[in-house]
């Protein structure tokens, strides 16, 4: 490592390793591109469960199939009159017309037996979802038009949720880059206090955040893993985040060697093989994590897994490779107005905010060891009242359209008319029919399309969304003899259940278990590394805990979403070691010369400054989730942003040193460190 270090940093060779890749990098985003697949039905959907068998059946059907969406009429005041209902019968058939699908398979219109409210369903010819999306503007406009004065046009069912869907990220990752590296710039100039510095780490890892996109989609199209509209914009809060944390841990360590170095070249050299080993560690253990999400039932989290994987590795390389070769092309004064110079006193002596913290938990470790872990567990209450499991009309922040005609229509007709669920079978129709027209909760139920061997069968079900977890098991046991399988969004809920479930209760235990022999292997301890991985999961626990109570009040959220947990347990597990690493690594570079208790407390003094900003730093930019308008990113970037402040303010800062200098040289056993 030391001749790697002085060749990234030194005086001749230094621009050439800021240069070369910062170009290769970008012919590669300008001319590659990111990478492309076609999408699948089943992308989103927990392999080998009954909804997904059902979807892939579905694609057996001719391509003209269709996809349906109801126009729903409603009127502004009372009941619809018979001169509205005769002028929206003369409009129904251009209605359909613009729809683009089949007009034998539209329905007439249907007014409700409250004469309030009157729908039409149109068929839609299935594509894409901007193809999907054109349409059902096109229709939204055309019904506007062909309704009456005193009559509301709306639009709603599988093809409009689908439209609304895309409309949510439509510049969507776009706007999250930009928002994100906003909120990274002012972080930046807020921790250095320099009006040029903050400059150089942030130009270096938004290059690495688009190579990141580019390496992550082209990996993904050419192993054939899927990913989603979310996939993109994850992966650059995460390269943001974990990329400007190494930045701030190197920038902070080459500030120290300036104060006892005069050479810039040789104090980033020094400066780069203390950092390199914590942060190897640190990315290595991150990226174990990461991978761990090919173990997923879900094909799209499969693809988050690796696309974030490969996002890490590109951060790690240019915070160890082009960002300290960067720096030093640049003198001292890059740091200006406070330049470091020769002589002045470093960050582990007394004097500062974190060294005096230190010495308050030094002088009663076990207090504040007891009062952190009893302030965790009252924050961890709230996790054994957690509910799982968004519903169709949970899932945006702002209800869109789909979502409130939907509602509207439930108040007219069966809850589920707009959005049936169908069974999917390979064998003869008239069995199945008359199985599903028999379990209770089933409203109607009729034949919608054949072909390619595949029947399929629309059934409304009475109960509203997310409320007919029984019917749907029902149904599946009714049809289970004729080979069908059961699908639509009320069965894909559940099943999507049942796989986060599943994913929840392998992954974790082998993300814990990574992060565990990580540790050891990197510590050569046994109490430290146990200490420190017990500290993480609490850490989530009072995260998870405290944000439900957020959702509930405050955010008003009625539920969890089922991948949630998974998410950020990855996310606070795998990125929250980090800081932990930063910490025990320079305890026990410190203890060598102070003995173990006085290393812990210089490495809180040297440490407290970059870990803090590092930590405020990523929490902001996890908050950003919440520019894009769903419920789970909004939600997994609450208990992200609010997991790291916990880790940063508290665990890392107070109990983390309050046991390392409880313990004392047993902190380290086997080790001896003093």
């Amino acid at each position: 490592m030391t001749s790697l270090s002085s060749l990234i940093a030194g005086r001749r060779t230094a621009w050439a390793v800021a240069l070369v890749p910062f170009l290769l990098a970008l012919v590669l985003i300008g001319a590659v591109g990111e990478g492309d697949r076609a999408s699948r039905t089943t992308d989103s959907l927990p392999d080998g469960l009954d909804s997904t068998e059902g979807t892939a059946l579905l694609d057996r059907l001719p391509e003209d199939a269709t996809t349906a969406a109801i126009v729903l009429f409603t009127a502004d005041r009372g009941e619809l009159s018979g001169d509205q209902l005769a002028s929206l019968r003369e409009g129904a058939d251009d209605l359909v017309a613009r729809g683009g699908g089949p007009a034998q398979e539209a329905s007439p219109l249907v007014p409700a037996e409250d004469r309030t409210a009157a729908l039409l369903a149109v068929p839609v010819p299935s594509g894409s979802a901007s193809e999907v999306a054109d349409t059902v503007e096109e229709l939204r406009a055309a019904a506007d038009e062909a309704a009456p004065d005193g009559v509301r046009a709306q639009v709603t069912g599988p093809a409009a949720v689908q439209a609304d869907l895309a409309a949510v990220f439509d510049g969507a990752n776009t706007r999250l880059l930009l928002v994100t590296a906003l909120v990274v710039a002012v972080l930046l100039v807020i921790t250095y206090r320099s009006p040029v510095l903050w400059l150089v780490p942030l130009v270096v890892v938004g290059v690495a955040d688009r190579l990141a996109a580019v390496l992550a989609t082209q990996v993904m199209a050419a192993v054939d893993v899927a990913w989603d509209e979310s996939t993109v914009g994850i992966l650059s809060v995460l390269v943001f985040g974990a990329g400007t944390d190494y930045a701030l841990l190197l920038i902070s360590r080459y500030r120290d060697e300036l104060r006892t170095e005069q050479s810039r070249h040789r104090a980033m050299a020094h400066a780069l093989r203390r950092t390199a080993e914590a942060v190897l560690a640190s990315a290595t253990t991150v990226v174990l994590g990461l991978l761990t999400l090919l173990l997923s039932l879900t094909p799209t989290t499969r693809g988050l897994g690796l696309a974030c994987a490969v996002g890490v590795v590109v951060a790690a390389a240019f915070a160890l490779v082009v960002l300290p070769a960067a720096l030093v092309l640049f003198g001292r004064w890059v740091f200006w107005p406070r330049v470091p110079h020769v002589g002045e006193a470093v960050t582990v002596e007394s004097g500062t905010v974190w060294h005096r913290i230190g010495e308050r938990v030094a002088r009663r470790p076990a207090v504040v060891t007891g009062a952190s872990l009893v302030l965790l567990a009252a924050m961890a209450v709230g996790l054994f009242r957690i509910d799982l499991g968004l519903d169709q009309a949970e899932q945006f922040l702002d209800e869109p359209e789909a979502i409130s005609a939907a509602a509207r229509l439930a108040e007219s007709f069966p809850a589920g008319t707009a959005d049936p669920t169908q069974v999917v079978s390979t064998g003869p129709a008239d069995p199945v029919l008359a199985a599903v027209r028999s379990i209770d909760g089933v409203t109607s139920a009729r034949v919608s399309d054949t072909g390619g061997g595949v029947t399929v069968v629309d059934a409304v079900l009475s109960g509203r969304s997310g409320e007919n977890a029984d019917t749907v098991e029902a149904l599946r046991d009714a049809v289970a003899p004729y080979d069908a399988h059961v699908t639509g969004s009320e069965a894909e809920a559940i099943d999507e259940r049942t796989g986060s479930d599943r994913d929840l209760r392998l992954i974790v235990p082998l993300i814990l278990a990574l992060v565990l022999g990580g540790l050891v292997a990197l510590l050569r301890s046994a109490v430290a590394p146990v200490l420190l991985v017990l500290t993480v999961v609490a850490t989530y626990a009072a995260a998870m805990g405290a944000s439900w109570w957020l959702f509930t009040g405050p955010l008003g959220f009625g539920a969890m979403d089922s991948g949630v947990p998974l998410f950020a347990f990855l996310f606070l597990v795998a990125l929250g070691v980090d800081y932990y690493i930063f910490l025990v690594t320079r305890a026990r570079e410190e203890a060598a010369g102070h003995g173990a208790r006085d290393g812990m407390l210089r490495a809180l003094s040297a440490t407290g400054g970059v870990i803090t900003s590092a930590g405020i730093l990523l929490a902001a930019v996890f908050a950003v989730l919440g520019v894009l308008p769903l419920v789970v990113l909004a939600q997994l970037g609450t208990i992200i942003c609010l997991g790291v402040l916990l880790d940063t303010l508290l665990v890392r800062t107070l109990l983390v040193p309050a046991l390392g200098m409880l313990l004392g040289d047993r902190f380290w056993w086997p080790r001896r460190v003093g």
